[in-house]
């Protein structure tokens, strides 16, 4: 029994593990498709703090209060599909090797069969989308794909996936030209890599 007790210790989620979580599935969630109206609500009632990462939430609040959902849905189409390609093309795979389904997405369903992580009926995107990645940690994080993750399990994939790249990807979402809505949404995604970065150095 003490030994159980002892196990079921180490993944307990703390309230800062849930907020992290919920931040990475707000990201990723948000990246993979435009927003609906309700989604937009939710989005300008946010309220945040101090620092780069309040600010960033404060700044997205303000542009959900201030847009349509179908401006929003044009605006998802032309920074991510556009005509031939949009604007931030967001793969591990473009951001590390210059073409898509390259290594980095190999490694990565190596490490996601590893975790027991499977992709999803009628999903489409490659697994190695931000988007995706941003879920994948939130789950690691909750434990929805098994049990929660460690914060070494973490750490390791953070490490292999996300910490190369993501933070260039987020400051191109930030700086694209048709971005409105979206361009918070980088500053809170790059705000995320940097904290992320430095608590797991810490560790």
């Amino acid at each position: 029994m003490a030994a159980n007790a002892a196990e079921h210790a180490i993944y307990e989620i703390t309230p800062e593990d849930r907020a992290r979580a919920d931040l990475y599935a707000l990201v990723g969630g948000l990246l993979l498709s435009a927003p609906s109206q309700d989604v937009l609500q939710s989005l300008a009632g946010l309220g945040g703090g101090e620092g780069d990462l309040g600010s960033a939430i404060n700044a997205l609040s303000q542009v959900a209060q201030a847009v349509e959902v179908s401006s929003v849905e044009r605006e998802f189409n032309v920074v991510f599909i556009g005509v031939g390609r949009g604007e931030v093309l967001p793969y591990a795979s473009y951001y590390l090797t210059g073409f898509l389904h390259e290594k980095p997405l190999a490694d990565l369903r190596s490490s996601l069969r590893a975790l027991g992580v499977q992709r999803r009926d009628g999903v489409v995107e490659p697994e190695d989308h931000l988007g995706t990645l941003c879920e994948i940690m939130s789950g690691l994080i909750t434990g929805a794909f098994s049990e929660p993750a460690s914060l070494a399990q973490q750490k390791e994939f953070f490490n292999a996936h996300l910490a190369s790249w993501a933070a260039h990807c987020f400051q191109d979402l930030e700086t694209a030209e048709s971005a409105v809505l979206y361009a918070p949404i980088g500053s809170l995604g790059r705000a995320l890599m940097a904290i992320e970065q430095e608590a797991f150095r810490i560790e």
